[in-house]
């Protein structure tokens, strides 16, 4: 037997419970892996709560978790990449990451590099994805200014650092706590709240190019407001702006983040050339806990959860 995040029926985190399961087994073209940290992310959130049921339908039991680093214990049939033993990075398309053991196809793992550590390692898809795709999405180019929105949040701080590394001039929204970490990473930081677009103006006299939003809640009608053209706005948080208005919300035809996405980023990482911070790290045992603080969105960086 072995322990996973459960839960029975839609809800708060009052349903998120960890139970005794049967130990997994890795069929052909998988592996078992002996989890050492899983990222937790605000769409699992919301898939728990069936606000996107329609979208990520589930039946119950249900896992959850996406994002997962850990160790190789045992290999499926026709399985030649990855041994027992071998450390990896690698996300689950079966919502069951929030585990001490997880199958993964081995198509959605990575080897991960000694110089990640594992907080690191088991966050990094589902943000470093999202982030790497937006970028890409609005086509940042040398020169141009763009906006990021919860510009020190999980996905945000990534996407400044990307948007830097891809020539961009970049003003991010954030509380001030988190200003003197965005001006570390030569980001401009710009307060948000009741004013925003004058300060925003303020910061950008010569125009913005592009949009990226992280964050929802109107944020979508701001970059319009700024004058930002509509294919280089994208939005990971508001759905419903994005069809309203016909921004984007997806990586594009040329951005399909995968296993060799995650080695990017890994390496990146690895090279000292991106950071990916960690608010906090909870055991397994207290997922309601780890969910609570970041369900109150006021994170800089990574939630992690380890066994």
């Amino acid at each position: 037997m072995t322990k996973a995040v459960r839960y029975d029926e839609f809800g708060g985190i009052d349903v998120l419970r960890l139970d005794e399961i049967a130990r997994p087994v890795p069929q052909d073209g998988q592996v078992l892996v002996e989890t050492r940290a899983a990222g937790i992310n605000p769409g699992e959130a919301a898939i728990r709560t069936g606000s996107m049921a329609d979208i990520f339908p589930s039946t119950f039991p249900s896992g959850q978790g996406s994002d997962v680093a850990g160790v190789v214990t045992e290999v499926g049939l026709g399985v030649d990449e990855f041994s027992v033993g071998d450390e990896i990075i690698g996300f689950s398309n079966t919502r069951s990451a929030q585990a001490e053991l997880v199958v993964v196809d081995v198509d959605n793992l990575t080897p991960k590099p000694p110089r990640v550590s594992w907080e690191v390692a088991g966050s990094l898809y589902v943000a470093g994805s999202a982030a790497w795709g937006a970028v890409h999405s609005v086509r940042l180019r040398k020169g141009d200014t763009v906006v990021v929105s919860a510009a020190a949040g999980g996905v945000g701080s990534l996407v400044v650092q990307l948007a830097r590394r891809a020539g961009a001039t970049v003003i991010g929204l954030a509380g001030r706590n988190n200003h003197e970490w965005l001006r570390s990473h030569d980001v401009i930081p710009v307060e948000y709240g009741d004013g925003v677009i004058d300060r925003i103006r303020d910061a950008a006299p010569s125009g913005i190019e592009a949009f990226i939003d992280t964050h929802g809640g109107g944020y979508v009608e701001l970059a319009l407001a700024l004058g930002i053209d509509a294919e280089r706005i994208d939005t990971i948080a508001d759905f419903s702006a994005a069809a309203k208005h016909g921004v984007k919300t997806e990586p594009g035809p040329d951005a399909e983040p995968g296993a060799q996405v995650l080695a990017e980023l890994a390496a990146l990482i690895a090279e000292g050339h991106l950071e990916v911070p960690i608010a906090n790290v909870y055991p397994l045992a207290q997922v309601r806990l780890a969910y609570a603080e970041l369900e109150r969105r006021h994170t800089h960086g990574k939630i992690v959860l380890v066994p």
